[in-house]
């Protein structure tokens, strides 16, 4: 998700991490139990309102996954949107509904939660931050070999951003 949200107008950094769980300081090598791999996302609102990164973010997912994405399985690869505040939770789930409304036959398992303490990617570990430009070649080989660009045109059509 680093890779496709520095590329929207109106995003000044994003930051790889774990979130949405009880361990202290998370780690890939360690305990990241609970924890979501995500995002921090800062944005200047005159640039990209909330609702665009909303958008802009379910057409870089595969909303009906329940094992993870793409290759990437498990609990900590599950897609969730989190909140800050009641505005937002508002502004999601209504985006949620538009998908759940646009795929009427399938399940939408994307959950939105209440943010928790969100937990940089840090020390020995970051290299996995910005890894899509210091390690194109291989990043752009692990993009394909998963089918994530595939599945995305699959499900979204001319709305992918990759």
């Amino acid at each position: 998700m680093e890779a496709d949200f520095e590329k929207l107008e109106g995003v000044t950094e994003v930051i790889s991490g774990f979130t949405g769980g009880i361990t202290k300081n998370p780690t890939y090598s360690g305990n990241h139990e609970g924890h979501y791999e995500a995002v921090e996302i800062t944005y200047d609102p005159e640039k990209v309102s909330f609702q665009e990164l909303l958008e802009y973010y379910w057409v870089n997912i595969d909303p009906f996954d329940a094992k993870g994405q793409f290759c990437d399985k498990g609990s900590s690869y599950l897609s969730a949107i989190f909140v800050t505040n009641e505005k937002e939770k508002k502004l999601a789930e209504f985006s949620r509904k538009k998908i759940i409304d646009r795929f009427p036959n399938k399940k939408v398992i994307t959950p939105i939660l209440n943010a928790s303490t969100f937990y940089p990617i840090k020390g020995a570990e970051s290299h996995h931050q910005d890894y899509y430009k210091n390690n194109s070649i291989r990043y752009k080989y692990y993009r394909w070999n998963c089918g994530r660009d595939q599945r995305l045109q699959e499900i979204w059509g001319n709305k992918t951003t990759h």
